[in-house]
Formats: C-alpha cells, sequence, structure tokens
C-alpha cells in the first residue's frame, strides 16, 4: 500500500481494466495492465506474484527492460512481453483461480513503484438444463401438488431461475422455492398454472435455458353455455319460428374435454335425448309451443359437473312477416295508382292550357306562355318528388293512409309540396311561405 501511494505522488500511473476478472477452463487468459511515468527511467522492472487466500504470494515471472525470468515451475504457462506489463495465462485451470499481483518499479534519478490486484475466477461453462415433472402423468388441480426439478450436467457457481410463459417466477403461497432454486413446488394445482415452463442456468461465464415444458392439469368444466345458429336469444329463452330447424351448441371450458347429455323436460318429467355437444331441435316436430331443455356436462377425471337451462318457445312469426309484407305491397299500389292518375291528369291539363283557343289571343305574349307551361311542368315534378319521400313511409309499414302522413314528422314538408302542386294564381305565394 505504501509503495502504491509513493508511485502516484512521485508520477507513476499503474492501471487495469477491472479488478475481478472471469475465466473460462481451458481458455487463454489476458490480465491487460497500462503504466506511464514522467520522469527519466534507467530501468524498468516488472513483477507478477500469485497468491491463494490465506497463503503467501508465490513468484510466477519478472523482467528487468527486455529480459525475462521466469519462475521454472510456471515457464510455459505464463507470458510476458515487457515493457508491455500485460500477463497471458494459457491454459487456464481451475487451480489457477486466486489473487494476480502485478508490481512496476522504475528506476532513474531515485527508485518509483505501484502495483495493482486483480482477482482472477476460472468456471466451467454450464450446460443445457433439462426439467422433469412429478407427477408426469398429470395432477388434478386442488386435489394435487407439481414438483418441477432443474438438473444441469456441467457447471460451476451455477444460478438457477424458474421461468413461466417467458417471465421469472418469484415466491408466493403456491409457489415455494429449493435453496439453490433448483427445484419448484407448486402446493396446490391450480388451472392459473397452466403455462409453459423452463429452467435458465447462469454462471459467471455462460446462460443456457431448458426446453419449454407444459404440465398436464385436469380441471373444469367451467363457463357452461348454450348458443345456436338461428332462433332470438334473450337470456335462456331461445324464439324460434314454426318449420325452422335449429342447432344448438354446449360447450365448456375443461381438461379433457367434457361429456355431454341433453335432457328435455315435459309433463313434469325429464329424460335424456342425445349424447354429444350438439341438439338439432325441428320445431314442426315439437308437439307443444314452449319446451324446456337442459345441458349436462361432466369431467371423467376431476368428477365435477355442471348444467344450464334454456327455453324454447314456438311462433309463428315468419307467417306474420309475410302478411304484413303482403299488406304494405297493397299500400303501395293504391298510392301508386293515384299517383298515377294524378301525373296524367297534369299532363292533360298542361295540354289542354296549352292549345285551347283565347279570345284576345293577340293580348296574350308568347312570353305569358312559356312561363304557364314551365309552371305546369314544375308542379308535375314537385309532386313526383312528393311521390318519392311519400314511398319509404309505406316500406317502414306505417298503417297510415296518404292524407294521415301528412301530419307525420315531416309533415310540414308534404303539406308544402301539396300548396305548391294546386297554387297555380301568383296571389298564393303568401300562403306558401
Amino acid at each position: 500500500f505504501i509503495p502504491f501511494l509513493a508511485g502516484i505522488c512521485s508520477a507513476l500511473r499503474l492501471t487495469v481494466p477491472s479488478h475481478t476478472i472471469h475465466g473460462i477452463e481451458g481458455q487463454p487468459l489476458h490480465l491487460t495492465v497500462d503504466y506511464n511515468f514522467n520522469t527519466t527511467a534507467s530501468e524498468i522492472q516488472i513483477i507478477w506474484l500469485f497468491e491463494k487466500p490465506q497463503s503467501i504470494p508465490k513468484y510466477l515471472l519478472g523482467s528487468v527492460n527486455q529480459s525475462v525470468v521466469p519462475d521454472l515451475e510456471y515457464k510455459h504457462k505464463f507470458t510476458l512481453i515487457p515493457p508491455n506489463a500485460s500477463l497471458m495465462i494459457n491454459p487456464l485451470h481451475v487451480t489457477d483461480e486466486g489473487n494476480y499481483i502485478v508490481k512496476v518499479n522504475v528506476h532513474g534519478n531515485g527508485t518509483i513503484s505501484a502495483n495493482q490486484k486483480i482477482q482472477v475466477t476460472v468456471d466451467v461453462p454450464v450446460t443445457k438444463p433439462a426439467v422433469q415433472i412429478e407427477p408426469s402423468s398429470g395432477v388434478v388441480e386442488y386435489v394435487g401438488n407439481m414438483t418441477l426439478t432443474c438438473t444441469v450436467g456441467k457447471g460451476t457457481r451455477i444460478g438457477y431461475q424458474w421461468m413461466k410463459n417467458g417471465k421469472p417466477m418469484h415466491a408466493s403461497s403456491s409457489y415455494t422455492f429449493s435453496s439453490n432454486n433448483d427445484t419448484l413446488l407448486i402446493v396446490p394445482v391450480m388451472k392459473e398454472d397452466i403455462g409453459n415452463y423452463s429452467c435458465l442456468a447462469t454462471n459467471p461465464v455462460s446462460a443456457m435455458e431448458s426446453e419449454i415444458i407444459a404440465p398436464t392439469i385436469f380441471y373444469g368444466p367451467y363457463g357452461l353455455t348454450v348458443n345456436s345458429d338461428k332462433g332470438l336469444k334473450v337470456g335462456e329463452v331461445f324464439t324460434v319460428d314454426i318449420g325452422e330447424a335449429i342447432l344448438f351448441d354446449c360447450s365448456a371450458d375443461s381438461n379433457p374435454p367434457n361429456t355431454y347429455s341433453w335432457i328435455r323436460r315435459a309433463d313434469n318429467t325429464t329424460h335424456v335425448i342425445k349424447y354429444g355437444p350438439h341438439l338439432e331441435v325441428l320445431s314442426e316436430k315439437v308437439a307443444q309451443t314452449t319446451v324446456d331443455y337442459m345441458c349436462c356436462a361432466y369431467n371423467n377425471v376431476t368428477g365435477k359437473q355442471d348444467e344450464t337451462h334454456f327455453t324454447v318457445i314456438i311462433t309463428s312469426v315468419g307467417l306474420e312477416r309475410l302478411a304484413q309484407k303482403g299488406k304494405s305491397l297493397s299500400s303501395l299500389a293504391v298510392i301508386t295508382g293515384i299517383s298515377l292518375f294524378l301525373i296524367v291528369s297534369m299532363s292533360l291539363l298542361f295540354l289542354w292550357k296549352r292549345y285551347r283557343p283565347h279570345k284576345g289571343l293577340g293580348q296574350i305574349t308568347e312570353r305569358h306562355k312559356r312561363s304557364q307551361g314551365m309552371k305546369m311542368l314544375w308542379m308535375t315534378l314537385e309532386y313526383m318528388n312528393l311521390l318519392l319521400f311519400q314511398t319509404p313511409l309505406v316500406f317502414l309499414r306505417f298503417q297510415v293512409n296518404l292524407f294521415l302522413a301528412l301530419t307525420l314528422s315531416k309533415g310540414r314538408i308534404y303539406t308544402v309540396q301539396f300548396m305548391k302542386l294546386f297554387s297555380i294564381f301568383q296571389n298564393n305565394r303568401k300562403t306558401i311561405k
């Protein structure tokens, strides 16, 4: 320590990139050292020492200027190329683990010194770990426990980390880890424990992850529901038209898959009508207008079951729709006939006004004729526009006649249209407004 301070004060600086270096067994290791000083030097001495915990430092090799003097025991293991102070260890073994001390002496007008210590660890890379599950045949939720064990063939100073769906796992009320984390115990097993598990093995020089393994967990049934491809569903009631076939599907979340049975209730008695997840009901073959059904789901492994009830109501909605459609078409036909009659009448009125003889024909100018003709054509187009407004009312199945339609939400528009249609005199403008 004292020579190190003296070296700093005397402008000799000795640096290393790290005071702890992790090496791999069987591989070379390079201990990099840099030094500089600002004085004139006649001799530069470099010395490397090695020490293990609670032992005396051992001389490895040294140099004075360009001359290297190794310890004969380590002649072929350590390499030093002065004036570079870096040390090469090749090959590296577990026995080479310890502290390496480098000391540099610079002699000029006086002698200045500095030293540094580097801790070297030697590790064997980990091999790919393997995960084993007990019991391997699977476990029933809330009944059994599950143990996952991670094993590694080779490696030193191994650390274990358990992963679920790619994320690290931590201890909880259900998860318990061994002292070195190589074993995971799940007590009790639940459906939420389903997932992809893996084990990550690491040490200072390597990291390897096991193959993903998915444990088998038996659970359910959960969330039993009944759906259909047709019909109107309101709560647990399905409305079906006469003559319509409807297919029901019963499903629930379960492992292994459930076995399903369909039960029909009639006259205060119940009986099984079909097995399997699907049931087809032909409404014309059902004697009653209201029928109660039940779907039952059973898990053979967990021993649990669930059931859901629903009602099918058979109606004649389809026939009523056809009748209403025919009625709407009849109303449309009546209005269309009236509209055609009015259009033809307006056309004849226009022709009569255009070509009838007038007294004092010379007093009526050609400009007035064109004005009268344009007004009649405009009125005809306005009525056709009214017909376009009125038609949607028929398709919307409003059971009203032509005059009652004028009082609906857009009645003001229709009223103005009629007023324009019958206003053939100039003095009616105020009324139109």
